[in-house]
């Protein structure tokens, strides 16, 4: 059974899925900071590192997004276990839009910090 947050109808896993919606770009680029990987990789690495509703569909659309303006960079490499891999890796433009994004994502998290934890003082 979904939790359903509070009041509102909401259950936690499409709370997150809409949270995920405003930062997946942010997140596949801290992911492909660390070393480049193909598609599936990436996926793992995010679900790996909390994010387990992300969906695959969704991943593989900001990678084609990312690729397309220029952040990303992509190869092809041979696979003997079934169909070949695309990795990507970070060209110059996407390491500056990593570095922009992820700055802001400091400042509303802490601003969103600030103010949860303000009203959970009020209670």
């Amino acid at each position: 059974m979904r939790a359903v947050a509070e009041g509102n109808g909401v259950s936690a896993s499409e709370a997150t899925t809409q949270l995920l919606k405003g930062v997946l770009d942010l997140a596949v680029l801290a992911v492909l900071r660390t070393g480049d990987a193909y598609g599936y990789e990436v996926v793992r690495r995010l679900r790996e590192a909390g994010l387990g509703d992300v969906g695959d569909a969704s991943v593989y659309g900001t990678l084609r997004r990312l690729y397309g303006a220029g952040s990303l960079s992509n190869y092809v490499v041979p696979s003997e276990e079934g169909p070949h891999r695309k990795y990507y890796g970070l060209t110059p433009v996407g390491r500056e839009r990593f570095q922009r994004e992820a700055a802001t994502w400091r400042r509303f998290a802490a601003a969103m910090e600030g103010l949860v934890r303000e009203t959970e003082e009020v209670r």
